[in-house]
């Protein structure tokens, strides 16, 4: 199975890593390949700070959960790229993520 996330508000990240969690708790971490893909607002999230929402990232990313921001969405919201944790991914824009996993077959969700 593979599963895409797109998290473009910033008050949706606790669903979405609610969403995951349970996920990864039902099929097995080896059985799901999930990516998130985060643009709008929902960059700055993404930001080092050591907030809850960060750990609990950090955590999944452990167990293979791969997290990417858009560069057209950090830029809007004046966030350097060096700012970001150090397990994100950064592409030139995050639509274009979405419709390319799409094509691979990844499942679209979107908490």
């Amino acid at each position: 199975m593979k599963a895409l996330f797109h998290v473009n508000e910033l008050d949706r990240w606790a669903h979405a890593l609610l969403n995951i969690t349970n996920l990864l708790r039902d099929v097995g971490t080896g059985e799901v390949t999930v990516e998130v893909v985060a643009n709008g607002p929902a960059v700055i999230a993404y930001r080092l700070g050591g907030d809850d929402v960060l750990r609990q990232m950090d955590e999944l990313h452990a167990k293979g959960v791969a997290f990417v921001a858009c560069r057209n969405a950090l830029q809007m919201q004046n966030i350097p790229e060096e700012s970001l944790a150090p397990f994100v991914t950064v592409v030139p824009a995050g639509i274009t993520e979405i419709v390319r996993k799409q094509a691979m077959g990844y499942a679209y969700i979107k908490p």
